[in-house]
């Protein structure tokens, strides 16, 4: 759990009050979800390892000093850390020069955007245009760490500048795509980003699940607000 750097008591009940569904759930929803999860990012890990292992090839060859995946701690379900992988996308220092730029912020809220990010290189740009980068966090949704959908999980400094609805994200597991993500993702504000999370976890559901992951499949050919 979260026990440093968060300026406001929150308690597991709290945030279930702010982001309680509006109608009963499924009674087997999380035993299901869990196993669809784990069996599509299964499925998704084998078919794609070809494209993965070129992918991760290609990386490698454009700086041979960098890493080709990038990891990084960040707030999960009730608050628990883990580590988040996706692939190389910025330059290897890219983490210590984020204090430079702060001031450069294109988002209002608990989230740093910036649409010419320096530290982003020439086919990190790309990746992050289609979210191929994001395709090694089936190994997180495998590892239970996250779900295949759900909200994004934030960094533990984004946390710590949470209101007590924004807590409302962390409370089911966090997702590798989202109402956000498709929804125009980086032109939204956070503000709006919280209430597409909220709205999810609101109506969660099977349908409203696969809805989701098929407008996923559009945006990774059709990119929509994603730099």
């Amino acid at each position: 759990m979260i026990t440093t750097t968060i300026n406001k008591e929150i308690t597991m009940e709290s945030m279930k009050s702010v982001a309680k569904p509006t109608k009963t759930t499924i009674k087997f929803y999380p035993i299901v979800k869990r196993v669809m999860d784990v069996l599509g990012a299964s499925v998704g890990l084998l078919l794609l390892t070809p494209f993965l292992i070129i992918l991760a090839l290609i990386i490698k060859l454009s700086d041979l000093r960098a890493p080709v995946f990038f990891k990084q701690e960040r707030i999960g379900k009730n608050g628990k850390r883990f580590l988040m992988y996706k692939f190389r996308t910025m330059i290897p220092n890219a983490e210590e020069k984020l204090a430079e730029l702060l001031q450069f912020n294109e988002v209002e809220g608990a989230m740093f955007k910036m649409k010419h990010d320096p530290r982003v290189t020439k086919l990190g740009s790309f990746l992050r245009k289609t979210s191929i980068d994001e395709l090694p966090q089936l190994l997180n949704v495998i590892k239970g760490n996250m779900s295949l959908v759900g909200p994004r999980p934030p960094l533990e400094r984004e946390v710590a500048e949470y209101s007590v609805r924004d807590y409302g994200r962390l409370s089911i597991t966090p997702g590798c795509t989202g109402l956000w993500q498709v929804s125009g993702r980086n032109d939204v504000s956070f503000a709006e980003m919280v209430d597409l999370d909220l709205e999810y976890i609101q109506k969660v559901s099977f349908a409203l699940d696969i809805q989701i992951l098929l407008r996923t499949v559009r945006v990774i050919f059709v990119p929509n607000g994603a730099y």
